[in-house]
């Protein structure tokens, strides 16, 4: 696991100098295509119940699944890129926010409450807290701030296999859910929107985007659980996890 989401942060890390104003969503993900056979990984993601990339890439409303193709970033596009590899026949699976040219004050302040968001649910990541305790921790904070977690996605077990149980809600009630225990790996990775919480999915069978148009942000760390606390797997070798690193 620690081999697997260090792949997949430097991957993220790597392309980070590629998202301006100008470039396509095809180019990033034929990057990281070539990143992972230089390295000799594997992607989880293509031919994955078909799908035929090595990366999801959310620009602006999208929440998430946005698929690579000839959409040309403008200056101010705020886009999520998510990336899975297989290491050994483990999984690292992670997600960070980039910006093409100049941050707007809204998109920054989603962004920021969105990854911090992260953070406050991981925070409360031990033995003997529960899966509730985490969705509480980022739906109040979030909520807090005057913005919504998307309902219909959610984070999710993984280790030898891409998706597995339990389910990690995004939002909950403090006692509830499952018990975590030492050695338990699994994603947290919430979805913020500025507007509502409700999506739709497009004709294509895998975006998912805001009904309202409002934007939407995400940030994903695999982790684990220790005898008292956790470790993320996918911390950002160069410091560049949050897209104001600069």
């Amino acid at each position: 696991m620690h081999k697997a989401g260090r792949v997949a942060a430097e991957i993220l890390d790597e392309i980070a100098p590629l998202v301006v104003p100008g470039a396509t969503t095809a180019q990033i993900d034929q990057a990281i295509t070539d990143h992972i056979d230089r390295v000799g990984v594997v992607s989880a993601t293509i031919g994955y119940k078909g799908y035929q990339h090595a990366s999801c890439i959310s620009v602006n409303h999208v929440v998430c699944h946005g698929i690579p193709g000839a959409k040309v970033l403008k200056d101010g596009d705020i886009l999520n890129i998510d990336v899975t590899v297989i290491v050994d026949g483990w999984y690292g699976d992670t997600s960070r926010m980039y910006v093409a040219g100049k941050l707007g004050r809204k998109a920054e302040r989603l962004i920021e409450v969105t990854h911090d968001s992260l953070m406050k649910g991981i925070e409360v990541v031990r033995p003997g807290a529960t899966f509730g305790d985490i969705g509480h921790a980022i739906q109040t904070f979030v909520e807090s701030h005057r913005m919504s977690v998307v309902r219909d996605f959610c984070g999710h077990g993984l280790g030898r296999v891409f998706h597995a149980p339990p389910n990690v809600l995004h939002y909950g009630r403090p006692g509830a859910g499952p018990v975590l225990e030492e050695g338990m790996f699994f994603t947290i990775e919430p979805m913020v929107n500025l507007g509502r919480p409700e999506t739709k999915i497009l004709p294509d069978d895998w975006t998912a985007v805001t009904r309202d148009r409002s934007l939407s942000a995400q940030f994903e760390h695999s982790i684990g659980v220790t005898a008292d606390g956790c470790e993320i797997f996918t911390l950002s070798p160069a410091g560049k996890f949050h897209p104001t690193y600069g």
